[in-house]
């Protein structure tokens, strides 16, 4: 078997630590269960950026528009169930901006469902969804001379690390006109316990979710794993301001891959580290938006300044 999972199972789990990344996490089930996790008194990023969508959404209506009402075009990196940008959609729509919005993702699944809604609930929107990774999809729309804004929401940014956010983000840039615009949701720094908590809810649906990857691994590469000899365990560190998730083998146990002929042992109390979300200031946002020849155009944040949506322009070349 040699499909991408199969090829990150043999790399991530021949380190030291061993690793899974948290992008295959979301199966059906995995997806199923991280509705759940949003719907949670703890889980405050999801209800806090659409708050800030919902109460400030002229602001950032005109923060993302090129001037005139010249036509534009509105990709989401990673659009989802569109939950946050319909509230966008619908403000646009109503001051008849000039407008095709453009859903990125390389699920078709995801797509079709989302373009459904749309239809739906914005019988007038301009939709045309582009199946392809983020920068491919980038590379085709600059072709044209067409102004465009991009939004990369829910703190997806934090599940970098460092060096690699920071490649990502100038990346980004490079794709960006004078004109354009880029909005990235930024989970920000606040009281450590509050933050441990929206990754470890007293429920236990957050332990459920990390979970299901293995369960994943037993149905799609038939792993043996035993789910009751594995623990889910979550760490917040303020220093460097990142969540870490793990998986923790309770015993000493091996597990054996059927489909990929491979046989993974585990020490007691072994650790498979899952997932990092990075916490972030606001002079962290400024130097790495800097770093990419970007600047903070506007900061958009809720009362308890829990989180940002903030607006980066390319930085106008001398």
């Amino acid at each position: 078997m040699d499909t991408d999972l199969a090829q990150h199972v043999r790399q991530g789990l021949s380190r030291t630590p061993k690793t899974l990344s948290s992008m295959y996490f979301y199966d059906d089930e995995g997806s199923r269960l991280f509705q759940q996790i949003m719907q949670l008194p703890e889980y405050y990023p999801t209800r806090t950026e659409l708050g800030i969508f919902t109460t400030q959404q002229a602001a950032i209506s005109k923060a993302l528009r090129p001037a005139g009402n010249q036509p534009f075009r509105l990709l989401e990196l990673g659009a989802g169930d569109g939950l946050k940008t319909k509230v966008l959609l619908r403000h646009l729509l109503e001051e008849k901006a000039r407008f095709t919005y453009e859903p990125v993702d390389i699920s078709s699944g995801a797509l079709s469902g989302l373009a459904a809604s749309l239809q739906k609930e914005l019988p007038q929107l301009q939709v045309e969804p582009i199946e392809a990774d983020y920068f491919s999809a980038l590379a085709q729309v600059r072709q044209d001379d067409v102004p465009k804004a991009v939004l990369f929401l829910g703190s997806n940014i934090g599940n970098f690390l460092p060096d690699d956010r920071q490649k990502f983000l100038q990346q980004l840039s490079g794709y960006l006109g004078p004109d354009d615009r880029l909005l990235i949701g930024f989970d920000l720094q606040k009281d450590p316990r509050l933050i441990r908590a929206a990754y470890d809810d007293r429920q236990g649906v957050t332990a459920a979710f990390n979970l299901n990857l293995l369960a994943r691994l037993n149905r799609e590469l038939g792993a043996d794993f035993d789910l009751q000899h594995w623990a889910h365990y979550t760490d917040y560190d303020p220093l460097d301001g990142a969540v870490r998730s793990f998986l923790v083998s309770r015993r000493a146990q091996t597990v054996h891959f059927a489909d990929l002929n491979l046989h993974v042992p585990f020490a007691a109390w072994e650790i498979i580290h899952t997932e990092n979300s990075y916490k972030f200031t606001r002079p962290q946002i400024e130097e790495l938006a800097a770093a990419a020849d970007l600047q903070v155009v506007d900061f958009f944040t809720d009362e308890r300044q829990y989180f940002a949506d903030v607006v980066l322009a390319p930085v106008p070349s001398a």
